[in-house]
């Protein structure tokens, strides 16, 4: 579990890396940065985001799950707040950004496997 959880976090550092490339605004100033940043992420979304999914529920049955793309740039946005060395321009931004970071850690994991796997 632990093991999993450290290759998650690298994972998304990457990923936060890779989406600060590809994304104007997206600033991370150094690798400590992206890993601190993912290490947060992890959190947030271990503790927090749940609780916010359960909070927005009615909005993301209107929307048909949409506003979950809000929910994820608003952990994404507490991270920027938390993470020194980690910066996004706007809240557009991190809407783009928190799509990119799904697409690309989702398709890293995808790509490199599970460590528990091997």
């Amino acid at each position: 579990m632990v093991k999993s959880f450290v290759w998650r976090v690298a994972i998304n550092a990457l990923a936060l890396l890779l989406v600060a490339t590809f994304v104007g605004g997206v600033v991370v100033d150094n690798i400590l940065s992206a890993f601190v940043a993912a290490l947060v992420l992890g959190v947030l979304n271990a503790f927090i985001r749940p609780i916010l999914m359960v909070l927005t529920l009615p909005l993301n049955i209107m929307t048909l799950g949409l506003f979950t793309l809000v929910v994820n740039a608003l952990v994404l946005w507490m991270v920027t707040e938390v993470v020194s060395g980690f910066t996004i321009a706007n809240f557009w931004l991190t809407i783009v950004s928190a799509i990119l970071l799904t697409i690309i850690s989702g398709l890293l994991s995808f790509l490199m496997g599970r460590p528990d796997r091997r």
